[in-house]
């Protein structure tokens, strides 16, 4: 095998993988409908991309990778079936490289990006090779190649492709119901969850102050525990303080203070995201001051709380979408904002808003002040039922409102000069809208 063509390439998972397979000596191809940041990186790297979808573009591959995305009836898939070339899709390819490594799988409904990306920046000392769904920081990308075959990735539970993995060890997050037009219930999600821990080959390391996670782990030997509120835990993060607007903590593994650690990123989510990265960044030689230092050093991956202006008003673009990752990320922003905070919003899947409705009923309660955009469709229909107003009336905020209208809030934005501390929060088109009001404020 010598070529290959990815459908889809420049989406935040499949041009992770596209990196990986050039940089090992492969002809990588592939296409998408539009250009991006992703695709004149990829460029760079002597990547040929086609924009737009053609048949024509599969001629000559050896194997095709598709993502989750494209499915029966894209021309390029179909050529590709014809012809009788392999297609795989994007899980399939992450788990043929992780397989034959010892690989480190971060799994969870959130908060698997930055841990993963934690994990990542905590362990570039002994060189692995990472993939994970962001670009982190500390290496300018969302995958690298390594050489000491230790393989970190981002384990997706969206659409089951994380049962492909055989990994050595794994972190498992948090349990929630999401993606439910994929999973049908929370029962098929628990299962996959349950599934995936009998793939894991040696070591599960999970958060036991998820009451979901907790439930499925029994006597597993395979187990251990991490947690702030959970006392008993193996890896325990205590004494949370925060200082000059950092986040400090204290760490003990099995009963033993291994010292305090200070984060880079607000909210007691990221500091029990940090536990797990952490213990296994000690576990596979990494000195406890490199950890150290990387967690303090630690701003996120793109788009988790990812600062693009800071001048009086502050602008902070951020992939929180879930009810879950809402409430966090405005919890988190509370603890070190002195702003004013206006979280702009925008639902994404009308199946999610319909699915979690009644799960956003609170969420908004860090902010001073909400407004709400219209849907992100994500290619899905306008036919669950469900309003913008629905979710102003369960969200029961006092001071929340609906703007349809981009320009309008990028000149409400713009026209402010008081401390505010704007939060553009969602996984669909707002980023580019904070980024937009960014280099207007810029000027």
């Amino acid at each position: 095998m010598k070529r290959i063509f990815f459908i889809g390439i420049s989406g935040i998972g499949m041009s992770g993988l596209a990196k990986i397979m050039c940089e090992q000596g492969y002809e990588v191809l592939g296409s998408d409908l539009k250009r991006s940041y992703a695709t004149d990186e990829l460029e760079e790297m002597g990547i040929k991309i086609f924009i737009g979808h053609d048949e024509r573009n599969v001629e000559g591959a050896d194997l095709v990778v598709r993502s989750s995305a494209i499915k029966q009836g894209n021309p390029e898939y179909e050529r590709a079936v014809k012809d009788g070339i392999e297609v795989i899709k994007r899980g399939e390819l992450l788990a043929l490289l992780m397989n034959r490594e010892e690989g480190i799988a971060v799994a969870g409904t959130h908060g698997k990006t930055t841990t993963s990306s934690m994990l990542g920046a905590a362990m570039l000392s002994v060189d692995p090779t990472i993939v994970v769904g962001g670009i982190v920081p500390e290496i300018g990308s969302n995958a690298q190649g390594g050489r000491s075959g230790i393989f970190i990735a981002e384990a997706d539970e969206s659409d089951n492709s994380f049962l492909y993995l055989n990994s050595s060890e794994a972190i498992i997050t948090n349990i929630e119901a999401d993606h439910l037009e994929n999973h049908g219930s929370y029962e098929n999600i628990e299962r996959s969850f349950i599934e995936f821990m009998e793939k894991t080959k040696k070591e599960i390391v999970v958060n036991v102050d998820c009451d979901n996670v907790r439930k499925i782990i029994g006597e597993n030997p395979k187990v251990t525990t991490y947690g702030i509120d959970s006392k008993e835990a193996h890896i325990v993060g205590g004494n949370l303080r925060v200082k000059d607007g950092m986040s400090c903590y204290d760490v003990h593994i099995g009963g033993e203070l291994i010292g305090e650690f200070v984060l880079g990123v607000p909210g007691d989510h990221n500091i029990s995201n940090s536990l797990p990265v952490i213990y296994l960044a000690l576990k596979h030689g990494v000195d406890v001051e490199r950890i150290r230092e990387a967690l303090r050093k630690f701003k996120g991956a793109k788009r988790r709380y990812d600062v693009l202006y800071d001048e009086g008003i502050k602008i902070v673009d951020d992939y929180a979408h879930h009810p879950t990752e809402i409430k966090a990320t405005l919890q988190g922003a509370k603890s070190v904002e002195e702003n004013r905070i206006v979280a702009i919003f925008q639902p994404h899947r009308y199946s999610r808003l319909k699915f979690l409705l009644n799960e956003f009923k609170g969420v908004f309660k860090g902010a001073d002040e909400v407004v709400i955009m219209p849907v992100f469709a994500a290619g899905e229909k306008d036919e669950f039922g469900v309003t913008l107003e629905d979710l102003l009336e369960v969200s029961e905020h006092k001071n929340i409102r609906i703007e349809r209208d981009e320009k309008s809030i990028e000149d409400y934005v713009a026209g402010k000069n008081q401390d505010i501390t704007y939060l553009f929060m969602g996984a669909g088109s707002i980023s580019a809208l904070a980024h937009r009001v960014a280099e207007k404020m810029k000027g």
